[in-house]
């Protein structure tokens, strides 16, 4: 039997639209394979969150979520590799690492979910052979409100279900990344 063909999977187009902003990173570019430090350990990286920066955002935003998530990871449920809420609203930019675990680089106030591996912090990329080219969505939600009331040990699924309402924009980078890309 074959496997259905997959193309890019977009994992906010059954959500409320809103509009965009500005989303840069010395680390990742739209479209671009994911550098080497961005792939898991396991997988010949160094399993680093990569650098990012945001500007023109709507007025009101009070807070906002950073979010990495592969939908194309063959699991049915795509695979959560970083979640952090509550990043203060004059924040704008993560610092390259800032989602090792134990961190000190994420600004006062923010939280980060348990990934997939159930570890409060990033997880980098390591797609199993034979899988094609995985789409990893790295994205900055600008909220209208200063913190989302949500358990630290949540899933990143439930903080997007929490913060759903008061999104007011968000900011994509979708890099690539496939086995063996690390190499």
């Amino acid at each position: 039997m074959t496997q259905p063909s997959r193309g890019p999977i977009n994992p906010y187009a059954g959500m409320r639209e809103v509009p965009g902003f500005t989303l840069s990173s010395t680390d990742i570019e739209d479209g671009e394979p994911l550098p080497a430090e961005l792939y898991a350990e396991a997988a010949g990286g160094s399993n680093r969150s990569p650098q990012l920066s945001w500007s023109g955002y709507p007025e009101g935003t009070k807070s906002f979520a950073v979010t990495c998530f592969d939908p194309d990871a063959p699991t049915g449920s795509g695979f959560w590799h970083w979640a952090v809420a509550n990043i203060p609203g004059d924040a704008t930019e993560l610092h390259a690492g800032a989602g090792s675990l134990g961190s000190s680089l994420l600004p006062g106030g923010a939280v980060t979910m348990p990934n997939e591996k159930r570890e409060p912090a990033f997880t980098g990329a390591a797609p199993p052979e034979g899988t094609g080219v995985h789409h990893y969505w790295f994205v900055v939600h600008a909220l209208d409100v200063e913190r989302i009331d949500v358990d630290p040990e949540a899933t990143p699924a439930v903080m997007g279900f929490m913060m759903r309402d008061a999104v007011l924009a968000r900011a994509i980078i979708v890099a690539t990344g496939e086995y063996g890309g690390a190499a």
